[in-house]
């Protein structure tokens, strides 16, 4: 009985399988897998090995591993290094009180107190505060070590930060109705928005003013640069409140809404948006 079980076991592993993929509506075949049954199970086999080892991979050299329950953070790995040096400060502070005790001991029973250096030169003392001395050392350049690490992780992620728009919070430089709209095709990569005059125009974005100056046609014009290879400027305002090199958050006021400069007709803004030297449409990030 024996014998014919492992036969037929045999024989089911040796026939072979097709597993075929039909579209519902079509009935059309989209893939066919074929394979027999020692195969299918040696793949799926090596399939779950090879997905165990990314996934332990994956928590072994990346900070997921942090997310296992009971895994020591970095902040918790800092304070542990912390910690242990501040041991060690206390121990090497209690052997100090235990080496002035005994001289204490020795004065009041009539001895002469010892030196220090002749403390230090005691063959047990020695040892024991040259041991000390090594495991501070030691774990000085643990935590200096950590420190170094993370500190070249922050750099490294700095310059691998992403430069993008989309994400990005943009403050309305200020609150009005779009009277012609971005068309680079005919020139006007830009967007001007009517707005009572005097109103306040505010910084998209942080950033620095680089540049405020009146021009004969743009009138007053105000320009900042901002994160992400992102300038703003801004044209024929009334009045500029802040100069070129201002530091300025996003909805700091930096002029004020008028109609100065040969171009232009009524009260409005001109507001054009540059991303990495091109021109984008301020409309599709702020909500005017």
């Amino acid at each position: 009985m024996a014998k014919k079980s492992k036969g037929k076991n045999k024989i089911r592993l040796n026939r072979r399988f097709r597993i075929s993929i039909f579209s519902d509506g079509t009935h059309e075949k989209l893939y066919t897998f074929r394979c027999n049954g020692l195969a299918f199970v040696i793949k799926t086999a090596c399939a779950a090995v090879a997905l165990l080892a990314a996934v332990t991979l994956l928590f072994f050299y990346t900070p997921l591993r942090e997310a296992i329950p009971g895994y020591p953070t970095a902040q918790t790995r800092r304070d542990i290094v912390r910690n242990a040096l501040l041991a060690d400060s206390l121990q090497n502070e209690i052997n100090i009180w235990r080496l002035q005790f005994a001289n204490i001991q020795r004065i009041v029973s009539g001895e002469a107190p010892m030196a220090i250096d002749s403390i230090l030169a005691l063959p047990q003392l020695n040892d024991s505060l040259l041991r000390l001395t090594e495991a501070m050392a030691k774990d000085d350049s643990l935590l200096r070590e950590t420190v170094r690490r993370e500190d070249r992780l922050g750099e490294s992620l700095k310059q691998t930060k992403i430069e993008q728009i989309e994400g990005l919070h943009f403050f309305p430089p200020v609150r009005g109705m779009i009277t012609q709209e971005f068309n680079p095709a005919v020139s006007h990569p830009y967007v001007d928005i009517a707005a009572a005059e005097n109103s306040v125009v505010s910084a998209t974005l942080d950033g620095t003013v680089i540049s405020a100056y009146y021009d004969r046609d743009a009138g007053y014009v105000i320009h900042i640069q901002h994160d992400n290879n992102l300038v703003s400027i801004y044209k024929h305002n009334a009045k500029l409140i802040k100069e070129t090199g201002d530091k300025v958050s996003a909805g700091t006021p930096i002029s004020l809404v008028g109609n100065t400069g040969r171009l232009s007709t009524a009260p409005h803004l001109h507001f054009e948006l540059w991303y990495r030297g091109e021109p984008v449409n301020p409309a599709e990030y702020i909500n005017f």
